[in-house]
């Protein structure tokens, strides 16, 4: 989809109000608010500054200790179970996502979930593939694809759902360069809005909006020129400390 094509989201998808969350004895959050409603949203920031945990709470994968978060109209604590046949998630690693040994299973099992017989949610995962020119790829074991290939399954897995919004967490962390430009391309082309956490700039310059977080609280938020440019300044003076 275009950046003219994109359509204004008439409400936010993701609303944290006042939400506090630790992971163990570390609070990430303490009295967080933030809303989410842009086409394309990208989340910045050093590792430990709460990208994947906004991720993981916006899912219902976490709950937090007080305040509410809402995804897609959904409370992620009271209907959490709602929230997977809504939105999907795709993991910085595959392997944390894949759980069956061959790739039409895998995309299979999401149908099944949804009430599918087997034999039609094999069909679906079928003509999922098929989308994408992988159709041979159905009796393949998972584990013997590089991570792009898993990569690209676990996307389809997630788009043959047909989610109204997708959550992404560094998926281009174990890609090489030319596997992570073949995905990002993909991305590109999503229909659904998305969230997602990078530390690939580069991607993130056509998104509509930059959320920058920083030790659990927002640092700045905003567009990609201002906040990208604030965040390479920032990283570029930090290199220059420790020359």
């Amino acid at each position: 989809m275009t950046e003219a094509a994109r359509p204004v989201l008439p409400d936010p998808h993701i609303i944290f109000d006042q939400v506090t969350y630790a992971h163990g004895e570390h609070v990430v959050f303490d009295g967080f608010s933030l809303a989410l409603q842009e086409w394309r949203v990208g989340l910045i920031g050093a590792n430990g500054s709460g990208k994947s945990s906004l991720l993981r709470l916006a899912h219902g994968l976490a709950l937090p200790r007080a305040g509410t978060v809402a995804t897609v109209g959904l409370h992620t604590t009271a209907q959490r179970k709602q929230i997977p046949s809504r939105v999907g998630f795709l993991f910085q690693s595959p392997d944390r996502q894949i759980i069956f040994p061959t790739v039409g299973e895998e995309i299979a099992f999401g149908f099944q979930e949804r009430g599918d017989t087997r034999r039609e949610a094999m069909r679906q995962a079928l003509v999922w593939l098929d989308r994408f020119g992988r159709a041979d790829w159905a009796d393949r074991v998972v584990h013997e694809l590089s991570e792009g290939q898993k990569q690209l399954v676990c996307l389809i897995s997630v788009l043959a759902l047909e989610p109204s919004l997708i959550l992404l967490d560094e998926p281009f962390a174990s890609l090489d360069l030319a596997t992570r430009l073949a995905f990002a391309d993909q991305l590109q082309a999503l229909d659904q809005p998305i969230v997602m956490a990078s530390h690939d700039l580069d991607f993130l310059v056509s998104f509509d909006r930059i959320v920058w977080l920083e030790q659990g609280r927002v640092r700045a938020d905003g567009s990609p020129r201002e906040v990208l440019d604030a965040y390479r300044a920032q990283a570029h003076g930090a290199m220059r400390e420790l020359a």
